[in-house]
């Protein structure tokens, strides 16, 4: 082909179609934070190859790496709200994105980010991840009644749409009726990237894996393991997360007052293949959780060919359904129940369990399937 040619095949192709520019506003992403950060991070490497990404975030201890998009640092601390919003002004009229999308509520950077993106004409996109659900309203109420009243209710009415990332949240939001146009896409994982267990004979470990704080449970499995009796006779419970070190130091006195003190191992917070390793070490994850969003440690323990339990505060009716785990009513011994029977499982029945729940995962909960279902969301130029 010569070169004049080739001058003719481009302008007969025509321009390159270009890419959407899309910011994801998020507090923080760091390793100690737990779900919004992880999602963030499995989101922005899928989202990042449909789109021009770039995710604006604020300074942390820890941050997690990102791939596939831009990743812009505001001030932090609320008395430099200011510095706060010339910062976000700048950004946004540098990119010029179409699409905005705030992570997140309650906090006044969230609504700044969200007032001045909307005042440029930008669409704007709010994923609450879960701060809307009754037991987050409940928990320091004044403060919520407040901001609701000052900006927060506003601000969700004004969003062009409400993102849920599971079913319970949309009926949740959609009751509270701050904005009628929700839209439930599920979060994702990097299923591709998770390698799967290889051996399914018992090792007598029950896994819990998750920040340790009141409402994820720590102290319900505890109670539940001091009901086993013989049950528990050869088998440890490995508690893995990071956490307020008084709230670390009363698990391990119920332990130790429970008289498992031999039986409980409190590694800390597990981070990369740590953490694969003891997901696919365990026989069981167990998530007592009180209320719970999505819970991406069951969707990883999945992946990794791991039955789970978690309780009816977590919107996993799949793990019952799709014969891969157990959910369960909220108490101890609901939870006693299942872990006896998880632990009594034969090496076949774990596999068998194991690989249904994997199948789940890759069918339905992929980071790939969660960044496409965004893209047309944000296609979509009619949304109310």
């Amino acid at each position: 082909m010569t070169q004049g040619d080739a001058h003719s095949h481009a302008l007969a192709a025509g321009p390159m179609p270009k890419a959407m520019k899309v910011i994801h506003f998020v507090a923080a992403i760091d390793r100690s934070l737990g779900g919004v950060s992880a999602y963030m991070q499995l989101l922005a490497k899928e989202l990042g190859k449909l789109t021009d990404l770039t995710v604006a975030t604020m300074p942390s201890p820890s941050p997690l790496p990102l791939e596939n998009c831009r990743v812009a640092y505001l001030p932090r601390p609320l008395g430099r709200i200011i510095d706060f919003r010339r910062q976000w002004i700048r950004l946004l009229r540098r990119e010029r994105p179409d699409v905005v999308h705030i992570n997140g509520i309650w906090m006044l950077h969230t609504w700044v980010a969200q007032r001045e993106a909307q005042s440029m004409g930008i669409r704007t996109f709010v994923t609450p991840h879960g701060m809307l659900d009754p037991w987050v309203l409940r928990r320091h109420r004044p403060l919520k009644l407040a901001a609701l009243a000052l900006y927060q209710r506003r601000a969700l009415h004004r969003a062009e749409a409400l993102v849920a990332t599971a079913r319970r949240e949309e009926a949740n939001i959609l009751r509270l009726g701050y904005n009628a146009n929700v839209r439930m896409v599920p979060t994702g994982i990097d299923v591709g990237d998770i390698a799967m267990r290889a051996d399914w004979h018992k090792s007598g470990t029950i896994l819990f894996l998750a920040l340790l704080r009141p409402n994820k449970g720590a102290e319900l499995l505890i109670e539940a393991a001091a009901m086993m009796g013989d049950a528990l006779r050869g088998c440890k419970i490995v508690i893995a997360g990071e956490g307020d070190a008084d709230y670390t130091a009363g698990l391990k006195a119920m332990a130790a007052g429970s008289g498992l003190a031999c039986r409980v191992c409190f590694v800390g917070g597990v981070y990369g293949e740590d953490k694969w390793r003891l997901l696919r070490q365990a026989d069981v994850l167990a998530l007592p959780t009180l209320s719970e969003n999505f819970g991406i440690v069951v969707a990883e323990a999945l992946a990794c060919g791991t039955p789970a339990i978690t309780t009816k505060g977590a919107p996993w009716a799949d793990l019952a359904d799709r014969g891969c785990g157990w959910w369960i009513d909220r108490s101890a011994e609901n939870l006693a129940a299942a872990l006896r029977e998880a632990l009594s499982l034969s090496a076949a029945d774990r596999e068998r369990m194991g690989r249904a729940g994997r199948r789940l995962v890759e069918e339905k909960y992929s980071a790939e399937s969660a960044a496409k279902a965004l893209m047309e969301i944000y296609r979509n130029k009619e949304q109310r």
